[in-house]
């Protein structure tokens, strides 16, 4: 019974994936798996070195964090493992605070991430909008691209600076440094990848036809590090610096931890963990739309906590949903989990089989294949559409864009949803509206007017709009007031407190106070703050009975 019910908090997809499964779709799956590995195996490399780890760190983390969150994720699809929009904060956090707090930070983001989804709060992510979302994407693009260009001209620098204007700095002053064979094998690794789409599509209609199902960056990759062999051309490569991968399976490590740098951990670890869940999630709902199924968000990021809390203990780095990835699976006839795990478990023989070889990759060649993957997964089309918006939503996707470029991602975030906040209820509040009722409207007003006064709220009546109230209150200029609240939609405690003020204003002043149309959380409302008590000896059901009853008042002043 106890299993029963934690199933319902804590249902992998996987488990519901395998009814009805057989070996077509298990030859299709295993297919998927074997061609996302190879095109996961670059971009793992190239973005723990971008993060300023050892390339194995991206390995071991496409391997367990991506069978972890195929395992156990909510989604049939997805994959998982290092992406390139951690690389800033990794890059960030390793810099400022060594690579024991990193791992410590990535667990910590791990914890979040699960007591997120545990607490069902995965819909939520939802909320952060576009602006902000584009904005930050867009930074971390450019960032990526910044950040490869020491390895794309082979500059010698010792260690890059983690803020932008540092980045420049080092550029400038050792631009002189320049390799001429590492800029041309980079700028010939990037021109294949931005043609291979081409040339896949003409190699299609010749008997090399199966070269075209090979990913762009795996061909960039291995023409790169067979010619820097075959020329032995004086370029840095993953030997050269990092002497080479070990061919070993991860295994466990207990860092030592600086405490008193980790007490300054919470805010990359909660951007870790914001950055993560919108990632995941993003990517997710792009493959339901690929596919035509809906994933389960909370399940979805208890999995990511799952995977970023294991991972960092193995030699890992963070680990979020990765688009690319993710459609190449689609793409290849990937339908269950199971093609992720096998994903992961293809890299894991590709390490204990083949590591040897990639101590000869050129890092110029990695320095392409992320230059070409920022590029992309930057929404730079935005920029160019900016006009269409209005002006809230572009200095939001401007300052976030500006933040995340110069000075942090975590600031740019939070002024980002700071002015999303003060926009929206800006714009809820401009929706709220006052007006007063006149006697065309309502003909039992007519000969009443100095006697009767009747207003009538639209909208949501919240702290952004009690100045609708107070604008009534000034108003006053008859011995009756009708406060007609059929149209109000939201009643916050700001708004119930201004409607108490009005009663008491209209008791000083000895005015009677009708009310009507209150219902459904209004009503709720009004009872919960006392205002009911207050105002239930008149509340009416409408205004026609409401204005009736305020003319046989006015009749009648003993009443």
């Amino acid at each position: 019974m106890n299993w029963m019910r934690a199933t319902r908090f804590f249902r992998p997809r996987l488990i519901d994936s395998l009814h009805g499964y057989n070996r077509a779709r298990f030859t299709q799956d295993v297919g998927a798996g074997l061609t996302v590995g190879v095109v996961a195996l670059p971009l793992a490399m190239a973005f723990a070195i971008a993060s300023g780890l050892q390339p194995e760190a991206g390995l071991f983390t496409a391997i367990i964090a991506g069978f972890l969150i195929s395992a156990l994720g909510g989604s049939r699809v997805q994959i998982g493992g290092p992406a390139g929009a951690f690389i800033v904060i990794v890059y960030g956090i390793v810099e400022r605070y060594g690579l024991a707090n990193l791992i410590l930070a990535t667990a910590m983001s791990g914890i979040l991430l699960f007591l997120m989804g545990l607490f069902r709060l995965g819909s939520l992510i939802r909320f952060i909008p576009v602006a902000v979302v584009i904005g930050f994407t867009n930074g971390i693009a450019v960032l990526i691209m910044l950040s490869q260009i020491k390895d794309f001209l082979g500059l010698q620098v010792a260690a890059m600076p983690a803020d932008f204007f540092g980045i420049l700095k080092t550029l400038w002053l050792n631009l002189h440094t320049a390799n001429l064979a590492t800029l041309l094998l980079a700028l010939a690794s990037l021109s294949l990848l931005v043609g291979w789409l081409r040339i896949s599509q003409g190699l299609q209609r010749t008997r090399y036809r199966w070269a075209s199902m090979l990913p762009g960056s795996i061909v960039a990759l291995g023409l790169a590090t067979l010619t820097t062999w075959l020329l032995n051309l004086p370029v840095e490569t993953i030997g050269s610096k990092f002497g080479g991968i070990p061919a070993t399976v991860p295994g466990f490590a207990w860092p030592e931890f600086s405490w008193d740098s980790a007490r300054f951990l919470l805010m990359p670890t909660l951007t870790l963990a914001l950055l993560g869940a919108i990632e995941s999630l993003l990517c997710a709902r792009i493959a339901d739309s690929m596919i035509g199924d809906r994933h389960d968000p909370n399940q979805e990021l208890m999995a990511q906590g799952v995977a970023n809390f294991v991972t960092p203990f193995f030699g890992g780095m963070p680990a979020t949903g990765t688009i690319a990835r993710t459609v190449t699976n689609i793409q290849s006839g990937g339908t269950t989990p199971i093609s992720g795990m096998v994903h992961a478990l293809s890299l894991l023989a590709v390490v204990l089989a083949a590591a040897p070889l990639a101590g000869h990759i050129p890092l110029a060649a990695l320095a392409a294949i992320l230059m070409f993957v920022a590029w992309n997964m930057g929404e730079w089309r935005e920029f160019v559409h900016l006009r269409q918006y209005r002006l809230p939503y572009r200095v939001t996707l401007l300052a976030v864009f500006f933040l995340t470029v110069v000075f942090d991602l975590t600031v740019a975030v939070e002024v980002g949803l700071i002015a999303a906040c003060l926009t929206f209820i800006y714009r809820i509040s401009s929706l709220s509206r006052c007006e007063g009722v006149t006697r065309t409207e309502q003909p039992t007003l007519a000969g009443c007017e100095h006697q009767v006064q009747a207003w009538r709220l639209y909208g949501a009546l919240f702290f952004g709009a009690v100045k609708l109230v107070e604008a009534i209150e000034d108003k006053i200029s008859t011995p009756t007031l009708v406060l007609d609240l059929k149209n109000v939609i939201y009643i916050d405690s700001s708004g119930a407190d201004a409607l108490m003020n009005l009663v008491e204003t209209c008791r000083k002043k000895q005015v009677r106070l009708i009310v009507c149309g209150l219902a459904h959380q209004p009503l709720d409302m009004a009872v919960r703050s006392g205002l009911m008590a207050h105002v239930k000896e008149l509340l009416q059901p409408d205004l026609g009975s409401s204005l009736a009853l305020a003319v046989r008042l006015g009749a009648d002043p003993a009443r």
